[in-house]
Order: C-alpha cells, then structure tokens, then sequence
C-alpha cells in the first residue's frame, strides 16, 4: 500500500496532479477540493489510496488520512467504486457525510451526481455504522444539499481550483460567473465541480 507521496507539485489538471517524487512524476487523481491546495512547484503531502484493477492502477489523493479512510469506507458499501466515492467527497466533506448519515439526510446524498433517491436510501442504511459518529455538534440538516448552501460550496471550491490553477483571482471570478448559468440550470443541484472546471478553463482559454 502507498499511504501517502511527498514531493513538489508538477502539473495540475482538473482532476489530477502530478508529484515529483524521488525523480519520478507520480500522478494522482484528486478532487477539486484537494487541488485547489496545491501550488506549482510548492511542497505538497497527500495522502493516497491505491485502487488495482485489471489493467490498472489508480492512485487517488486526498487532503489528510480522514479524507482517505473515508473513501475507502465508502467503497464497502455495494454500489460504490472508487469514482463515486471520490464524486461524493467532491460534494460533503468527510465530516458532512457523516452528519448526512447520521441525519438520514437523504437530499445530501442525492446531491452526488450518479445517487438517485433510492441509492441514497439504500447507502444511508449501509453506511450507518461504517463512518462513525461526526465531529462536532449534528444540525438539523446535513451539509451542503442542493441549493444555496450547494450553490456556495461550488463557487468557493471552482474559484479556488482556477487560482491553485495559477490563473489570477479576477479572471476566476469571471470564469466562475461564466459557468453560473450552466451550474444553476438544473433542480437536482450542481454538475460536478470537475466538470464546471472542465467549462471555465474553456472560458479562459477563449479570452486570452
């Protein structure tokens, strides 16, 4: 097992970064969130999880060990692969996903894009004693589910990610305005942030 990479950062992508590690360029898969810390040639720790199939091997990197335990609890309820749990710690934090557990938030859930309402009902019930208790006090509502706690949740970590990018605040703030429209189109929230992503470097890459 590969329990974390430490080096400096390579390259950034929408939904990856690239370490130096001991001369070699260690790719990693990572959510907007996680990248959005990252810096061009800046020292960078994560924590990894290695996911082996067939004709691959995939490491995903995350933020701190509580982010990594929690997609690997993730994958043990059925239904779940790597991408979905990755997709969901796009959307909750590791602590929002166990308030929504904990809640029976069944809103928060389908807030991740591929979780219909009986995927959530039925993860709700595989994961109750999985994640363990939340930290901190559990309100009435879980985290970000659609609407405008969601809508601030994906413009903070789009803005983010297109500074970690290296493109200045400003530029990412109109990139960020430019996605709006297609981020608050639809009623079951919005797109995944990698796909916003995808969109407004498309924007910039326009402008220049």
């Amino acid at each position: 097992m590969i329990a974390f990479v430490s080096g400096p950062v390579a390259a950034l992508a929408p939904d990856a970064a690239v370490l130096e590690v001991g001369g070699l360029g260690v790719a990693v898969q990572c959510t907007p969130g996680t990248l959005a810390g990252l810096r061009m040639g800046e020292q960078a720790r994560l924590a990894t999880s290695l996911v082996v199939r067939e004709d691959s091997l995939t490491l995903y990197g995350f933020a701190d060990d509580d982010e990594r335990q929690v997609f690997e609890l993730l994958q043990t309820a059925s239904g779940v692969g790597p991408r979905l749990a990755q997709a969901m710690l796009a959307v909750h934090s590791p602590n929002a996903l166990r308030i929504a557990v904990a809640t029976g938030d069944e809103k928060a859930l389908t807030a991740v894009p591929g979780i219909g309402k009986k995927g959530a009902q039925k993860l709700l019930l595989e994961l109750r004693d999985r994640l363990g208790e939340p930290v901190g006090p559990v309100p009435g509502a879980a985290s970000r589910a659609p609407g405008a706690a969601a809508a601030a949740g994906w413009r903070d970590q789009l803005h983010a990610a297109l500074v970690g990018l290296g493109y200045p605040p400003r530029d990412a703030e109109r990139a960020v305005e430019a996605v709006a429209p297609q981020a608050e189109a639809g009623d079951a929230g919005p797109p995944p942030v990698s796909r916003l992503l995808r969109a407004a470097l498309q924007t910039l890459n326009r402008t220049r």
